[in-house]
């Protein structure tokens, strides 16, 4: 299992991730964590915009799951029922495990999958350990505590990284 906190490449949003790209990178399932990737932590239900990525996504035939960390098992729940989408809970990033049980339920390998995240030290770790394509996104709502703009800044040199990697 590979130490890497670097991820493959960085995106401003969801949005900016096209059924393309995927497709190029041979991607069939991508695991999505929720709070700060796909809304901000404090958004209950999920918006038209995600619903309409999320559609594209299956309709290219890439098949869509989120794998979060989230304590409070009733907001991913009600969310991912919103969204009509499959999740794996109690994920427990870093560890793969959580990752691993969401490739085994939608049948798909390392070499098809990618993982999707805001933060280095859980998704993006999680996602290297597992041997998976480690996908990072700008935090949707950006740093609002003080320890979210502390680890904020540490996360730069990451992403820049990452950015020159990919050119």
């Amino acid at each position: 299992m590979p130490f890497s906190l670097i991820p493959r490449r960085v995106f401003n949003r969801y949005g900016d991730i096209t059924t393309q790209y995927l497709k190029e990178q041979h991607i069939t399932l991508l695991l999505s964590d929720l709070d700060f990737t796909l809304a901000p932590k404090s958004t209950r239900r999920p918006d038209q915009a995600l619903r309409d990525w999320i559609a594209g996504l299956e309709a290219a035939g890439i098949a869509f799951m989120i794998v979060s960390n989230n304590r409070s098992g009733t907001r991913v729940t009600e969310f991912c029922a919103d969204l009509g989408v499959p999740y794996q809970g109690h994920a427990g990033k870093p560890s793969t495990r959580g990752l691993e049980a969401a490739m085994a339920r939608a049948g798909a390998d390392r070499a098809h999958t990618a993982m999707l995240g805001d933060k280095l030290l859980t998704d993006m770790l999680a996602a290297n350990r597992a041997g998976v394509l480690a996908l990072m996104v700008e935090p949707l709502g950006g740093a609002v505590t003080v320890w979210q703009r502390v680890l904020h800044a540490l996360q730069a040199p990451f992403k820049a990284a990452s950015r020159k990697r990919s050119g």
